[in-house]
């Protein structure tokens, strides 16, 4: 045999190969399919109401704190001004049970007191008069009888009226100011319940958000909690993607994966928030060693907020774990 023959063709294969040694370390690590799935924020009133006015567009990207729409609210605004006013009768009642009397009828009665003591005074001494005329003879007893209870009538007049300018001074007794004071804060929910009412028909973005859809248009009459467009926040994208059921046991939650999409430039780093604990089957299978690589289990991974922002709903993905410089793969 000639062995120059046979080491000619090798010689002309050594050169090639650590570039074949090289392509076989580089192969990338298989790919599990997927796509990207929103978490949207569907905003809504508590309320129901007109749509008076729409403060964004569809792909608008709004800040924390703005606008979005305002339903029509005439009906909250009278109700709240109707609880302020009742409000403010119930603060004035709950103030004049901590006063006396006007200073008009504490002056009445004092004039009244002051007539019942110069009668007081004049009763007295029409009993002494008549105590004289009876010593000497000149009235019969019944005379005396008369003018002492006169004058015993107008001391009781003075006590009388002298309490009712005490009571005047006086404020409401505590029960009544404590029910008074009750019903100023009654009033004082209710304004503030109102007031609620009445803002509710104004939303603004929870959140940085870009505005994904509108479901109502201005005119139209919207339910109470029915959605009026759905907001996406950066940070509310993920992967999911769907995992042989023989490779799931060397995956777990919080552990490290790169998703990859069209477009989309350098792979996206994310972490795995959730595994599924049930299979999925398309179409159903039968438990058997041969059909056992149908089985698949849907996993998802979240990327950063920042790296969220590239993916889209819908978008197909290709999810891979992590490259370690162990494992010498590359991209």
């Amino acid at each position: 045999m000639n062995t120059a023959l046979v080491a000619r063709p090798v010689r002309m294969l050594l050169p090639c190969l650590p570039l074949l040694l090289a392509a076989c370390g580089e192969q990338p690590a298989p790919a599990w399919s997927g796509y990207v799935e929103g978490d949207y924020v569907y905003v809504a009133a508590p309320l129901p109401g007109t749509l008076a006015s729409l403060a964004v567009r569809r792909g608008q990207t709004v800040a924390r704190g703005s606008a979005l729409f305002t339903l029509d609210a005439e009906s909250e605004r009278v109700a709240r001004e109707e609880a302020a006013a009742r409000l403010e009768g119930a603060r004035a009642q709950a103030a004049d049970t901590e006063k006396g009397r006007r200073a008009d009828e504490i002056a009445i009665t004092k004039a009244q007191l002051a007539q019942a003591r110069a009668r007081a005074a004049l009763t007295a001494r029409e009993l002494a008069r008549q105590q004289q005329l009876l010593a000497q003879g000149f009235v019969s007893p019944s005379r005396l009888d008369e003018a002492r209870v006169a004058a015993q009538e107008a001391q009781d007049k003075i006590a009388e009226l002298s309490a009712a300018l005490r009571v005047a001074q006086l404020p409401a007794r505590v029960d009544e100011r404590v029910a008074a004071s009750a019903s100023a804060q009654a009033a004082q929910a209710a304004l503030r319940q109102s007031q609620w009412r009445e803002e509710q028909k104004q939303q603004s973005a929870p959140a940085d958000a870009r505005v994904a859809d509108i479901f109502f248009r201005v005119g139209e009459w919207v339910p109470a909690g029915q959605p009026v467009l759905a907001l996406l926040p950066p940070g509310n994208t993920r992967a999911r993607f769907f995992v042989p059921q023989h490779e799931l046991g060397s995956l777990g939650v919080g552990q490290r994966v790169t998703i990859q999409c069209d477009g989309c430039g350098t792979p996206i780093a994310a972490r795995i928030d959730f595994i599924a604990t049930q299979a999925e089957y398309t179409p159903p299978v039968i438990y058997s060693n041969a059909q056992r690589s149908r089985l698949v289990f849907m996993v998802e991974a979240r990327p950063d907020a920042k790296d969220g922002e590239r993916l889209k709903p819908g978008q197909p993905v290709d999810v891979r774990r992590e490259p370690t410089a162990a494992s010498g793969a590359k991209w």
